[in-house]
């Protein structure tokens, strides 16, 4: 008779390498509650209040998401939201570079690098690591890495 080990693996190898629909849908849901979680989270603000933040109009603020110079993530109910602490001075000089570092304008990808916790930081975000005074190049060679 197969131990319980032998009838589980048995079953992982009869279904192959993917996953089922449901285990899918299951990944999928738990991205959308992310990313609806994050939009709400309080250090969030709307394009119209970024604009207000740095003396700019809204439209500016949308060509600076498109361009990669600023953080918007997409939102259904009102264009974009972005993270407030992205315009602090030791930020907001470091996104451009970054977003060209990691070819890609797309607030989402952006927003996780900064947030992942990386081993080449001791575990810290390269946000966190910026904020503490870790050199640039360090961040930009780490994003680098991080998109190849």
């Amino acid at each position: 008779m197969k131990s319980p080990k032998h009838v589980r693996q048995a079953r992982q190898d009869a279904r192959g390498p993917y996953a089922s629909a449901a285990q899918s849908a299951t990944v999928l849901n738990a991205g959308l509650q992310y990313r609806r979680k994050r939009i709400e989270a309080s250090d969030m603000i709307a394009t119209d209040k970024a604009a207000q933040l740095i003396g700019v109009s809204p439209v500016t603020i949308n060509a600076m998401i498109e361009a990669g110079r600023c953080i918007g993530v997409s939102n259904l109910l009102c264009g974009f939201m972005l993270p407030r602490w992205q315009f602090e001075p030791q930020l907001w000089a470091v996104l451009q570079p970054l977003a060209k570092r990691l070819d890609t304008t797309d607030g989402w990808q952006l927003l996780s690098f900064l947030e992942s916790p990386s081993m080449g930081l001791d575990g810290k975000t390269p946000r966190a690591a910026l904020e503490q005074g870790v050199p640039v190049e360090r961040i930009l060679a780490l994003a680098t890495a991080w998109a190849h």
